[in-house]
């Protein structure tokens, strides 16, 4: 695994823990959850999925040609 993938999986995992924490957060000590964090659960859930989804299918592409 290069550089570019660590750093690549580093931020989708921080993103989604990130995300979760903020609403675990809000929905225990404020008893509701606003819509930007929505927003910004969505947009990181969107953005590693396809980071990881982009990596898969570029593999599998991979391996196709080469074979």
């Amino acid at each position: 695994m290069n550089a570019t993938k660590k750093i690549q999986y580093s931020c989708a995992v921080a993103l989604i823990i990130s995300s979760i924490a903020m609403v675990t957060y809000q929905v225990i000590d404020i008893d509701d959850v606003a819509n930007g964090l929505l927003f910004y659960v969505g947009q990181a859930f969107l953005l590693a999925g396809s980071i990881f989804g982009l990596d898969y299918y570029v593999d599998k592409l991979k391996t196709l040609v080469n074979k």
